[in-house]
């Protein structure tokens, strides 16, 4: 059995490297996994990656099996798709997802990691994190069939929620982003695409993961009366302004924040974590969510790579990690 692996660690501002792991022994709740594929999530991960977690969030902001503590070093990370190699025979040899770190093997409780549906390909099952804030921002939000909705944020998380909301009966969806390169990925997911200044406005609701001041400004001006922006984005460290003197209140506008934390209140009573977790998976049956996969890189070349993402010289949706050359 191995008992050893390797891991992505960031050590300070901008630094990383990869360092090897002694693994436990297995006990008899538990699995060893071989990953297979990994994904970064850009922006919580380069976050991390430039020391950008406020001191008061450090437990907040704590990844189900994170080594170290912020702001380093510190192993993060929590996308990752594996094959069970040591466990119970139910799942020897399945394909699973784990809220894992960038690592080639790892053991965790059985209950940690959830079987990959055979109708989703394991290099997409990566995704299933990120269509799970969605499916929990979505709970949140509410949507009504038929209402005029804006996603402002063509990143990850907004671009898994407007991928969801384009099954929506009767409603206007819009993907909205300075990046005019966005267009192509909105095309691929079935929504509109438009630039920050040409959106539609008169918005029943908006949600907002661009993770700038600019965006949430833009998604309060987009709402009609009495809209409501559901706030993904996590901004870190940093602080923003809101004009909230102008039509805020004459509209009786609302803002609210959805996190992926908790399951939504709306849900809570009736849905676990693990259920959650099940129906994003199954979502990702649908192939139209690989366009949210942008590029791709062997683990070793991580340490190479994140500074890349982190600066936009890579500018990913969902990068994919290979570990095949590690099995």
């Amino acid at each position: 059995m191995t008992r050893t692996a390797r891991a992505f660690w960031v050590t300070s501002a901008g630094k990383s490297e990869i360092r090897s792991v002694t693994l436990p022994r297995p006990g008899s709740a538990e699995v060893l996994v071989r990953a297979l594929w990994s994904g970064v999530s850009r922006g919580t991960e380069t976050l991390v990656f430039r020391g950008g977690v406020p001191e008061n969030q450090h437990e907040v902001m704590r990844a189900p099996f994170q080594d170290g503590d912020f702001p380093w070093p510190v192993k993060y990370g929590y996308l990752n798709v594996g094959v069970v190699e040591h466990g119970p025979a139910e799942l020897l040899g399945r394909t699973v997802f784990c809220l894992y770190p960038h690592q080639t093997h790892y053991v965790v409780p059985v209950t940690a990691v959830t079987p990959v549906p055979d109708t989703v390909p394991a290099a997409r099952a990566i995704l299933a994190g990120t269509v799970e804030t969605a499916v929990n921002a979505l709970w949140d939000a509410a949507p009504l069939i038929g209402d005029r909705i804006a996603v402002v944020g063509g990143g990850m998380v907004g671009c898994s929620v407007a991928a969801v909301l384009a099954r929506f009966p009767g409603a206007r969806i819009q993907l909205v982003d300075a990046d005019p390169t966005r267009a192509a990925i909105a095309a691929a997911l079935g929504v509109d695409f438009a630039l920050p200044e040409q959106a539609a406005d008169n918005c029943d609701l908006v949600v907002h993961a661009s993770a700038t001041e600019d965006g949430l400004v833009r998604s309060l001006s987009l709402l009609a009366r009495e809209g409501e922006v559901i706030e993904l984005s996590w901004y870190g460290d940093r602080r923003i302004s809101l004009p909230l003197g102008e039509f805020f209140h004459s509209r009786r506008l609302s803002l609210r924040s959805s996190q992926v934390g908790a399951v939504s209140p709306a849900r809570r009573a009736r849905r676990t974590f693990a259920d959650r977790l099940a129906l994003a998976l199954d979502l990702l049956s649908d192939p139209v969510f690989d366009a949210l996969i942008t590029g791709e890189s062997h683990f070793d070349d991580l340490p190479e790579v994140m500074p890349r993402l982190a600066s936009g010289e890579l500018a990913a949706l969902c990068h994919r990690i290979d570990y095949r050359r590690h099995a």
